[in-house]
């Protein structure tokens, strides 16, 4: 019976291990609460403090529908595109051995290190007017910078690396054996891809669109630089809502609750994806 007591007691945390849990625990609430919780809360309170007539009337603005729609749009073609590269790159990165695969991983991590600002000057520099192929654009009739393309390439830059980086370490940890055994049984390429590779990484495919959908979203620095600021016509919004700041403050916030709304609703749909994909490691 002694020894059972020595065990228990020397598995019980301690006193002070106890006081040092929580003191971690409440400070890591608090930040979270200060950071993030009373900041959302604000945006509603004010978008809501001159009443809800005024705030339906502030979000039905035509440019404020029409920030919403560019901004849905962009992330429609945006996401999908990113989507592609992402399943493309993992899957080669994991399965093959070629020349440049190091080159490779670092391009992907490109947007990560450079400023969405720098990347937006970049776009310019290569698209804009005086830009190394603008001449050429501008001959035939394509407009990139200040219009949905530039916006739309601003964005991909900006949201490359997200389903890439969630997809090539989940593929590496699978490993290959699985679509192996699928080729010797005689699958063809699109079969084992589809049947095989896709349903293996199909939570982590979604975790990395969904991060990838709220960052198209949200953007600001590159899209601030290639958008040209015209209201109603190449204004996100996220632009819209900076500019609105700088006239109606209550009607900015009304805009930024669209977005928080947002933020809100990508949280859930992440935790949510957290969950199924352990649960499915765990039935594995």
């Amino acid at each position: 019976m002694a020894a059972i007591a020595a065990v228990v007691s020397i598995g019980r945390p301690s006193r002070s291990t106890r006081v040092a849990r929580l003191m971690l625990v409440g400070g890591a609430i608090s930040v979270l609460i200060g950071l993030l919780v009373l900041p959302l809360l604000t945006i509603f309170a004010q978008a809501l403090s001159q009443g809800v007539a005024f705030y339906v009337d502030a979000i039905g603005q035509p440019d404020t529908l029409a920030a919403v729609r560019l901004t849905l749009t962009v992330a429609a073609i945006a996401v999908p595109l990113n989507l592609i590269f992402g399943l493309a790159a993992a899957w080669s990165m994991t399965h093959f051995q070629f020349r440049g695969k190091a080159l490779l991983s670092a391009l992907i991590d490109l947007p990560f290190s450079v400023s969405p600002v720098v990347a937006g000057m970049m776009l310019i520099l290569i698209y804009g007017k005086d830009g190394w192929l603008g001449a050429w654009l501008e001959a035939h009739g394509v407009q990139v910078i200040f219009a949905l393309p530039g916006l739309v390439l601003a964005t991909v830059f900006v949201t490359l690396p997200f389903v890439a980086r969630e997809l090539i370490p989940l593929m590496q940890a699978q490993g290959s054996e699985q679509e192996e055994a699928a080729l010797t049984l005689g699958a063809n390429g699109w079969q084992i891809f589809f049947r095989v590779t896709l349903p293996r990484v199909r939570w982590a495919l979604l975790y990395g669109v969904l991060l990838c959908n709220a960052r198209a979203m949200g953007e600001f620095g590159a899209v601030y630089v290639v958008s040209g600021h015209l209201r109603g016509i190449t204004n996100t919004l996220p632009l819209q809502v900076d500019q609105l700041y700088q006239e109606n403050f209550t009607a900015a916030f009304a805009a930024a609750s669209l977005l928080a709304s947002l933020t809100v609703l990508t949280l859930g749909i992440k935790r949510f994806l957290e969950w199924r994909q352990s649960g499915a490691s765990d039935r594995h």
